[in-house]
């Protein structure tokens, strides 16, 4: 688990869907990219895509709070794919 008393920190390489689930109050993410931001290469994956089959930690199976994008993302059979 990552955190700021362990100060431990995560590689992704490019082109890997990645996401984050907070399991405090709040939550300050500090992310680093290998080149400037472009939300037009930007794709989000469907948090809950059963295909991917992640388990989320749901509490009391609310479904947790999303942004926009990520309520809009697409499962993983439709979404866009890297060379």
């Amino acid at each position: 688990m990552l955190s700021a008393d362990n100060k431990r920190q995560l590689w992704i390489p490019e082109g890997f869907a990645h996401g984050f689930y907070v399991l405090s109050e709040s939550a300050e993410f500090v992310y680093k990219c290998t080149d400037y931001y472009n939300p037009q290469s930007e794709h989000s994956l469907l948090w809950n895509d059963k295909s991917v089959g992640i388990k989320w930690p749901l509490v009391d199976g609310l479904t947790p709070l999303l942004s926009a994008k990520d309520r809009e993302g697409k499962t993983f059979i439709n979404s866009a794919y890297f060379d």
